[in-house]
């Protein structure tokens, strides 16, 4: 019998697929071949067809579960105990390693079972479905593997183990170590055994080496290191585009049509994501990632607010009739509409994304002129729109205003846009940019500035709060100590908290009432509580934040304030780079631990 589903879910993955592997070992989530495709483990969205869509390991008589992460890696390790006192232990991963001087990242998933206490008797299930639920592919069995006729796709299941017991599920007892290699319609070249174990070594030698070099705070260092992994697995290798989330249609809350499409990449999201990473000094992704930008941006005109993984500009959405839905929540989307929004942020945000290119000097291969002259067309397109209607970044459906945080973010790329020319030397260029960031400032404090209460208010000429002008003074529009900042944190303090979380503004909007925090949001909460002087507040928040992730350290986008049960698309990139961040401000130095 199929149990209820949580988001108490660990993340494997290597860049070019991943999976999500729940408490029980079961892998409940993982698209082919890549992020954004068919997920033909798909058992966490509930399919019609019945109990599939999933790979898992039943130990009879299961009495106990634990869960962790081999330190500072992706590998995932579960153990299952029965009532008879015998256990079986999964470790999970997905390669990925330098080869052949290259990185070696191939669509497959590594699973090996190990006896560890007893003689636990034991049933696989290896049960994909395609069509996004709609049906069991047709099979074809070799001497040592199963094939799976996907759409497009063949899936081989490659094993040690006895063939009828995957085969067929047969039970059996687990006598010996037993690895399965799922992967490409392609001949293993070595046993099984060897395969699993070489792999799993280089794997955790190439997340040790790359934690090793991150510039991580003395405090809340497991945390950090676990979100700064898990925002590493939301990059796509093949283009450097960063998803959003690696799921889709897991709602904002219970019962609710809040139900999105997250496998795509937004730029404004995927910029939050860089500066994070940055911040650790991980900078490969930022140079990854601008190279899926200027890929992106060659010959297109204004930039929209997300992309395929592929640079796909349309991404239709549309139902999955087949799946009923997390928690049978449905509906579930497949494809995203707010490719069709303008959201105006996008064109400071691309600008902001590529800022420290020019700055940092660790980086072989710099920003220079003609990098700049890349990003002048979204400071262009960011001058001409930031005073005019979008959706803003929380991608209103239902109508348009000129959102505070879109022009703010607007002028932060023109202010880069100087700052770079003026560090490159293009003294025309500077002043060009500084004279247009300097007359969006003043009409932007003209516009946004609540009259009697003091503080800034979400969109032009308006009375509201939302929690993006927390942001303003991360984005350097004012200062910390500025007396409209410190109001705007006061009023956002007053207005959208609800015990420990934020939510993004308290108003109905196209689908009636918020009703869960956004954690991001709640992090900012943290942040801007500390620039304003009521740190030990800050950090009091801070743990209780820390404290509602899952027990792997993962959080998804929203949680309910009542129960804090995690709620929204998993994981989250916006959560985990809100955890960095404010773990990289409120910690103490090292020099003070020691």
């Amino acid at each position: 019998m199929s149990q209820p589903q949580d988001l108490e879910l660990g993340i494997i993955g290597n860049g070019g697929v991943s999976a999500l592997v729940d408490r029980r070992g079961r892998i409940v989530w993982g698209c082919l071949p890549t992020f954004d495709g068919d997920p033909v483990f798909c058992s966490l969205l509930t399919p019609t067809i019945g109990e599939a869509g999933l790979f898992d390991v039943l130990l009879d008589g299961l009495a106990d579960q634990t869960q962790h992460y081999l330190d500072n890696s992706a590998v995932l390790r579960t153990r299952l105990s029965s009532a008879d006192g015998s256990a079986v232990e999964i470790t999970d991963f997905a390669p990925r390693y330098k080869q052949h001087g290259r990185l070696f990242h191939p669509m497959t998933l590594v699973r090996t079972l190990r006896p560890v206490a007893g003689a636990p008797r034991i049933r696989v299930r290896l049960r994909p479905l395609a069509g996004y639920g709609a049906r069991r592919p047709e099979r074809t069995l070799g001497s040592n593997h199963v094939r799976f006729l996907l759409d497009g796709l063949v899936l081989r299941a490659t094993s040690d183990m006895p063939l009828p017991m995957l085969a067929d599920e047969l039970p059996f007892l687990l006598d010996r170590p037993v690895h399965i290699v799922l992967g490409p319609d392609e001949t293993l070249a070595e046993s099984p055994a060897r395969f699993a174990h070489e792999a799993q070594e280089a794997t955790l030698g190439y997340w040790h080496e790359w934690v090793r070099y991150l510039s991580i705070p003395a405090e809340w260092q497991e945390a950090v290191i676990r979100a700064a992994i898990t925002l590493k697995l939301c990059q796509y290798e093949g283009t450097g585009a960063i998803v959003a989330a690696m799921t889709t249609s897991i709602p904002e809350a219970a019962h609710t049509v809040r139900n999105w499409d997250y496998r795509y990449c937004w730029l404004r999201d995927a910029a939050f994501v860089v500066r994070a990473l940055n911040r650790l000094g991980a900078t490969r992704s930022m140079e990854e990632y601008l190279r899926y930008l200027f890929n992106l941006a060659a010959g297109q005109g204004d930039l929209a607010p997300v992309y395929g993984i592929h640079f796909e500009r349309e991404l239709h959405e549309r139902e999955a009739e087949h799946l009923a839905g997390y928690r049978g929540m449905g509906p579930v989307r497949i494809g995203n509409d707010a490719w069709r929004q303008t959201q105006h942020d996008v064109h400071g945000s691309v600008v902001l994304a590529a800022t420290q290119l020019f700055f940092d000097r660790r980086l072989v291969a710099a920003g220079d002129a003609a990098a700049f002259r890349r990003l002048e067309p979204a400071g262009e397109a960011a001058w001409r729109l930031y005073d005019q209607p979008d959706a803003g970044l929380w991608e209103f459906r239902g109508r348009a205003s000129v959102h505070t945080y879109s022009s703010v973010t607007c002028w932060a790329g023109c202010d880069r846009l100087a700052r770079i020319a003026g560090h490159l030397g293009l003294a025309d260029r500077a002043g060009h940019w500084r004279a247009r960031a300097d007359a969006m400032r003043m009409k932007i404090l003209e516009r946004a500035v609540h009259p009697q209460r003091g503080h800034f208010v979400d969109v032009f000429d308006g009375s509201g709060l939302d929690a993006s002008l927390l942001l303003l003074a991360e984005l350097g529009f004012v200062g910390a100590t500025d007396p409209r900042y410190v109001a705007t944190v006061e009023a956002i303090g007053a207005a959208l908290a609800r015990g420990h979380h934020l939510f993004r503004y308290i108003a109905a909007d196209d689908f009636g009432m918020p009703e869960t925090g956004f954690t991001i949001c709640s992090f900012w909460y943290v942040d801007a509580l500390a620039a304003i002087g009521r740190r030990e507040e800050a950090r009091a928040l801070f743990e209780k934040l820390l404290s509602q992730r899952n027990a792997l350290g993962l959080l998804s986008e929203d949680i309910a304030p009542a129960t804090g049960e995690l709620w929204g698309n998993f994981p989250q990139t916006y959560s985990l780079v809100g955890l960095v961040n404010a773990a990289m401000r409120l910690s103490r130095s090292w020099e003070e631990l020691s």
